[in-house]
């Protein structure tokens, strides 16, 4: 079976839609359908753009209908964990809605998939489908995760997950209990929160002091995410996914050894999550990152896979 793999979508069905099409793909019969390939969605289907619930059903039908394949992204998850209550602190939810430490930021982020769905009965169905979707997919000649594949998490977390890598409710409490102490946070030792947000979000280190920078959402941060999948990414300047400017001021510190995974040899890995711009290209020979940033005027991108186990530029597609 040869796969198309698509990028985060965030509300985007209109591009969706071109994209499948200019692939081959056609509507009948409820779903979009190829003769002779299927898609694979590396998640994010949802928030900010324009038309969340019926990206959802696109993605959905194809599902249901056994045109594509799906894993969770890391706004599926927080769709879900904004939706259950918590249990252990009555009339609040897994992610607040309100906290003292970010304000109204979870709704500033989740307003869009809320404002089409909230009241409605599409809020608890779209839920309930997001948690059939797999944290990982490792099919014959490929692997894909939203952001990290981290296999020693996946090997920790994979005996609590219901069967085919699914998250449970009862998982999710756990899965959202983000530790206080940061140390503990940063500490190399697998936990079911550490094991989702790496494989959800990727792995991200605290900067040494006073480093930060602004989000894209403008927001400071002095945690960075890292390149996980370069074996000679050694040092903050080398690791940090941050534009060049940003980066150059960083110093060649080592960083943690725990967090240099790598992706190893064998399968390629098909990932989303982060928010590339230009030309889309890959990110190692056997990794290929599909995000290229449509909720911020970007591209949706998708790698048409052929069955090779060394992966080409020349298979990555979008529409200009």
């Amino acid at each position: 079976m040869n796969y198309d793999i698509i990028g985060d979508i965030h509300g985007h069905a209109d591009a969706l839609k071109a994209l499948l099409k200019h692939m081959g793909y056609r509507e009948s019969r409820g779903a979009w359908r190829h003769p002779d390939r299927k898609a694979i969605f590396v998640g994010d289907f949802i928030d900010r753009g324009p038309k969340q619930v019926e990206t959802v059903e696109i993605a959905r039908r194809m599902v249901e209908a056994d045109t594509a394949l799906a894993v969770m992204g890391n706004h599926e998850f927080n769709a879900i964990a904004w939706f259950l209550p918590d249990a252990s602190n009555p009339g609040e939810y897994l992610r607040p809605h309100h906290s003292p430490k970010d304000g109204d930021k979870n709704f500033r982020q989740h307003k869009e998939f809320l404002n089409e769905v909230i009241g409605t009965p599409h809020h608890k169905e779209i839920i309930d489908w997001f948690l059939t979707l797999p944290l990982w997919l490792e099919i014959p000649g490929l692997r894909v995760v939203h952001a990290c594949w981290h296999q020693r998490f996946m090997d920790f977390i994979a005996p609590r997950l219901a069967t085919g890598q699914r998250l449970t409710r009862d998982l999710m409490v756990e899965a959202s209990r983000e530790p206080e102490d940061a140390s503990e946070k940063d500490n190399p030792e697998p936990s079911i929160f550490k094991a989702v947000e790496a494989l959800t979000k990727g792995i991200e280190i605290p900067l040494p002091k006073p480093h930060c920078f602004k989000d894209k959402d403008g927001h400071e941060r002095n945690r960075v995410r890292v390149r996980w999948w370069d074996p000679n990414a050694s040092t903050y300047k080398q690791t940090a996914m941050l534009d060049d400017g940003a980066r150059d001021k960083l110093p060649e510190t080592p960083i943690p050894d725990h967090v240099r995974i790598g992706a190893g040899g064998g399968k390629p890995i098909f990932i989303g999550h982060y928010w590339l711009t230009g030309t889309p290209a890959l990110r190692s020979s056997n990794v290929a990152c599909v995000d290229y940033s449509i909720a911020r005027g970007g591209k949706l991108v998708a790698y048409r896979w052929e069955g090779e186990s060394e992966l080409s530029s020349t298979n990555l597609v979008w529409l200009r």
